[in-house]
This record gives structure tokens, C-alpha cells and sequence, in this order.
């Protein structure tokens, strides 16, 4: 067993590792919109007063994903050996059809592709200068 630390993930915004290794699976903490050593959630626009005004999910969902493929490296695994995903949104009415079709550009229908579990939550962390609408929690195998 041993914690993981991606020197190219946006760093964990608490007390945790990135992932865990126990065996052959690596479990990843939840991950968020942001690139190591910025606060700025990509695809927010925020008024003069620096209010989030809009978001750009398809963005943020992206963001994610580059940080769950740091991860997966850093432990040494690869995007391909996910098994299973936990998705968070915070407005599954808004972007549920963006949610879907970027999801499938990443995990297409096939022998490979990963369980999937989606919920809405009413909030999740800041994350960076604004607030977040989706996190991402995986297991892959190593």
C-alpha cells in the first residue's frame, strides 16, 4: 500500500493524497477543475468584482480529466485500466447532455468501458477563485 502524489495534478486542496495503491487497484480522492498551480477554474467567467457569472462544464469536465490521466501515471497505471467512475455534479438538469457526450469521447461503449456512477450535489469545494460544478472520483487497475 503507498499514497500517491502527481507532480502535474493540481494539487490536493486538503489533507489527502491523490490516490491510494493497494494491490493491483489505485483509488483515486476526487479531483477537481484546476491545473497544478492555479486557482483558476478553467472555463469560468466571473464579472468585474471577480463573481462567477457562467461556467463552461465541458471545460471543467476536460480539466478533470487531464488530472485523473496525471494521476493515473504517477501511480502507474493509464486512463484505459479504469474500472470504475463516480461522477458529481452540481446541475445534472443543465449539464447532463454535455456531461454524456464528453463522458463518451473518454469512455466509449466497449468491453473496456468502466462502471459509472452519477449524483447531483447541491455544492462541492471551491476548488480555486470560483466554485466548481463537476468532481470526478476513479478506481483503475495497475
Amino acid at each position: 500500500m503507498g499514497t500517491i502524489k502527481s507532480e502535474s495534478a493540481a494539487e490536493p486542496l486538503g489533507p489527502y493524497p491523490h490516490a491510494r495503491r493497494v494491490g493491483n487497484l489505485v483509488f483515486l480522492s476526487g479531483i477537481g477543475p484546476r491545473t497544478r498551480g492555479s486557482r483558476v477554474i478553467p472555463g469560468a467567467r466571473v464579472d468585474a468584482r471577480k463573481h462567477l457569472t457562467d461556467y463552461d462544464f465541458e471545460a471543467e469536465f476536460r480539466s478533470c480529466m487531464e488530472n485523473v490521466r496525471a494521476v493515473l501515471e504517477a501511480a502507474g497505471s493509464r486512463f484505459e485500466n479504469i474500472i470504475d467512475v463516480t461522477s458529481f455534479l452540481t446541475d445534472m438538469a443543465r449539464d447532463w447532455t454535455t456531461y454524456n457526450r464528453v463522458y463518451a469521447e473518454y469512455f466509449p461503449p466497449g468491453p473496456g468501458q468502466p462502471c459509472r456512477t452519477t449524483v447531483e450535489v447541491a455544492a462541492l469545494p471551491t476548488g480555486g477563485d470560483t466554485p466548481i460544478h463537476y468532481e470526478i472520483k476513479v478506481i483503475a487497475t495497475v
